[in-house]
């Protein structure tokens, strides 16, 4: 054996096994509002106390640990923690990264850890609804700021006269809706255009009716409990799908559904996982993300419906498109891509 590969080997553990236990800590800190308090200022761990109504001891060790990882800044001189600008705009701004977030999804998935690992052994699947409360508002706290920076900004403009019809005044089906997050940005940016989501999650689609209330939009965002084959309506101007259809048991199901409910004219917008369509090329930082957030939360959530995929959130696009244009369609074309997504617009 080359012991200098074992060696750096044991160091990705090292790392690996450190951010894994981290991952606690910051979820706590998303929980109680830690960030936030943080940035309002540097603060010894007794004056960090006083702000957060939280003992101090447990406040030693998790600012201590945080800034080992690299979360939080230290000044030796005046043994105060702080955040930097730019931490905080990652850790503690709702409407930033919001990363602390991705990790309270994830301590969530991997409490169904036991039920994982028997359903490798027996090839069920677990429901997305069977999962922990925190993977659901999580997700929905991880993926809005990257709807919130990207969705009217670019991906409505990338699509070929929506933007004009949704100012206009359109009629949106968001379906996979989750807590409602797209449902209202598109509301909101669109004060003519109203917007039904559906979601098959009763507790989710009850959050998001809370989230369209509070954000004064509820007049025009409605909510059902429903799944991608069953929504319901038809002659929308846009349909619309965020990190959604590789979860499906059905995805084919749900793209006949969505090419029945569409105007001749309309236009379904799909938002997937970017994943190259060569295995090897996934195999990165990213892709290692996707691939675990998918173990745990889409495959086996597809392999628990009817329908015979599993797409993964890898899938690819031309997985992708194999689907979309089996349900039909015709016009299919990659819009717009971040480094975690990639937008299609398909049209009947």
């Amino acid at each position: 054996m080359d012991h200098e590969k074992i060696n750096e080997f044991l160091g990705r553990f090292v790392t690996d096994l450190g951010a894994t236990e981290a991952a606690g800590s910051i979820a706590i800190g998303h929980r109680l509002g830690l960030y936030q308090a943080l940035a309002e200022g540097p603060a010894t761990p007794e004056e960090f106390a006083e702000r957060t109504d939280c003992h101090p001891r447990y406040l030693t060790e998790w600012l201590r640990g945080q800034a080992a990882g690299g979360y939080v800044a230290y000044d030796p001189a005046s043994g105060r923690f702080a955040l930097t600008e730019e931490q905080a705009f990652c850790l503690a701004d709702p409407n930033g990264p919001n990363v602390a977030a991705a990790f309270r999804f994830a301590l969530g998935m991997l409490r169904a850890e036991p039920r994982i690992a028997e359903a490798f052994c027996t090839g069920e699947g677990v429901g997305w609804h069977e999962h922990d409360d925190d993977v659901f508002v999580g997700v929905d706290a991880f993926f809005r700021p990257g709807y919130v920076a990207e969705l009217i900004p670019n991906w409505i403009p990338a699509l070929h006269g929506v933007d004009a019809k949704l100012t206009a005044g359109a009629r949106v089906a968001d379906v996979g809706c989750g807590l409602g997050s797209s449902s209202v940005l598109l509301a909101e940016a669109y004060p003519r255009t109203t917007v039904v989501g559906s979601d098959y999650h009763r507790e989710s689609i009850a959050l998001a009716r809370k989230k369209a209330a509070e954000a004064g939009v509820a007049d025009r965002v409605t909510f059902e409990v429903a799944t991608a084959q069953t929504f319901t309506g038809t002659d929308y101007d846009l349909v619309t799908m965020f990190d959604c259809l590789h979860d499906m048991g059905d995805p084919l199901g749900a793209a006949r559904r969505v090419r029945e409910a569409l105007a001749a004219d309309g236009t379904w917008l799909l938002v997937e996982p970017l994943a190259s369509d060569r295995v090897e090329e996934n195999f990165n930082p990213v892709g290692r993300l996707y691939y675990s957030g998918s173990t745990f939360l889409c495959v086996p959530n597809s392999l628990s419906q009817q329908g015979g995929y599993a797409l993964g959130a890898q899938a690819g696009e031309a997985a992708v498109r194999e689907v979309v244009t089996e349900a039909g369609f015709t016009r299919f074309r990659r819009a717009a891509e971040t480094p975690f997504n990639v937008v299609y617009e398909i049209r009947p």
